[in-house]
């Protein structure tokens, strides 16, 4: 089929790191590999932090005028050369999708959600209009997918009837993965070399963080492993962490307590340097507050990395807990401090959750089953709306829109 794909939250072919653009290249490349051929619809970035009525109300305009355009573009093409269905990932009341509805209702096909969420206490106040949005984007939705089964009860309340709620796990390309040069040569190897390059001692257990340095939910979780960490400095370990972004110096200063000695900030990693990493690793650390989903959490499993994360969210999809690792309750440090003791203490329960969490990401978590979770989806969505078409290269409007970006313009050829 061709596939129109949009992110309102965040176009997936920035090279700004993110774990939403990340699973948005992931569905994409699901996509393709159940056989869809897929276009990037728009760039145009709908979030709206609700601090701005006019901002929203300006975001809405510019979403409804993209919609109406593209409407028109796509009437005026052969039927044979029209988007076959609509996918959009990641739709809440800070980023509705303005484009989607409209879109797969004039072309009379399927319109997917992938990853919706509604809240019913932000029906009212600043982002009452971005909920409206979501909730009627939902309402449109032939179905929708969720990764994180947290969402699902808030969706279903809004689903139009006949739709589907369909569960898909947490995903990664675990191939594409192993191919890497990190993965030549033996992590034991791999810690030594890091060792020499980073000035660390390789006999020490490592302890690794990846994520983002900003405000909100990403400092709070930096500033729990900091004080978990701080209960620990009688014990040997160094911390790795892995990210940037405005609030590194609150993150730096929140390890002060902990031993910053101890504390090795590496700043933002590209994929090869991440890769080494997780494999150079003897446990990830991330109390994962208000975290949906943990990429992070997943690629470290994929590598045979033990987890201890907070239990939230899809993270209870990622981590079996005593399995391939340790979930403990939101916001606790002592009990994080506890879990990673617990770790520390016996390594070999540590390496019998690694091979735990390679093993089951491999079984559980790879993009081959992730392609046909949503191929099953695209097909039911079709059965449902009642939509046939022949597949044919997708050509979605070329022309530079309000949104600065080229809608449409080909993901093909694994830039994504």
């Amino acid at each position: 089929m061709r596939v129109a794909f949009y992110a309102p939250l965040k176009p997936p072919d920035s090279p700004v790191p993110s774990g939403d653009r990340l699973i948005s290249r992931l569905l994409i490349g699901a996509l393709r590999r159940g056989g869809h051929e897929v276009g990037l619809l728009s760039r145009f970035r709908a979030f709206d932090a609700g601090n701005d009525a006019a901002h929203g109300g300006r975001l809405q305009r510019i979403g409804k005028a993209l919609a109406s355009r593209y409407v028109r573009r796509f009437l005026a093409m052969p039927p044979g050369r029209r988007p076959q269905a609509v996918f959009t990932y990641h739709v809440y009341d800070k980023a509705p999708d303005w484009i989607g509805p409209a879109l797969a209702g004039a072309l009379g096909v399927p319109y997917l959600i992938c990853e919706a969420s509604l809240n019913p206490a932000r029906a009212k106040g600043a982002n009452a209009a971005g909920h409206d949005a979501a909730r009627a984007a939902v309402a449109a939705a032939d179905a929708v997918i969720e990764l994180n089964p947290a969402d699902r009860k808030g969706v279903a309340g809004a689903l139009k009837p006949g739709a589907a709620i369909i569960g898909l796990r947490p995903f990664m390309d675990i191939a594409a993965l192993d191919a890497g040069p990190a993965n030549r040569g033996g992590t034991a190897a791999l810690k030594r070399l890091l060792a020499r390059t980073q000035g660390l001692d390789a006999a020490d257990p490592w302890l690794l963080a990846v994520a983002m340095m900003r405000d909100g939910d990403k400092l709070e979780s930096y500033r729990v492993l900091a004080e978990a960490l701080g209960q620990l400095r009688e014990r040997p370990w160094r911390l790795l962490v892995a990210g940037d972004g405005e609030a590194r110096a609150q993150v730096e200063h929140a390890f002060r307590s902990s031993g910053p000695e101890r504390v090795r900030f590496l700043g933002q990693q590209d994929g090869e340097a991440l890769s080494c990493l997780y494999r150079a690793a003897d446990i990830f650390v991330w109390p994962a507050v208000n975290e949906a989903l943990g990429m992070a959490i997943l690629e470290a499993q994929a590598v045979g990395t033990p987890v201890i994360a907070g239990r939230h969210g899809a993270i209870g999809e990622i981590v079996s807990h005593g399995v391939t690792g340790l979930l403990v309750p939101e916001r606790d440090p002592k009990r994080f401090a506890q879990a990673i003791a617990a770790l520390l203490d016996d390594p070999h329960r540590a390496s019998a959750m690694g091979r735990a969490a390679r093993e089951n990401a491999r079984c559980r978590h790879d993009i081959e089953g992730a392609a046909r979770v949503l191929d099953d989806a695209l097909a039911g969505a079709v059965k449902r709306a009642g939509c046939h078409g022949r597949p044919a290269p997708i050509e979605i409007d070329g022309e530079r829109r309000l949104d600065g970006a080229n809608p449409g313009a080909s993901l093909a050829g694994g830039g994504i």
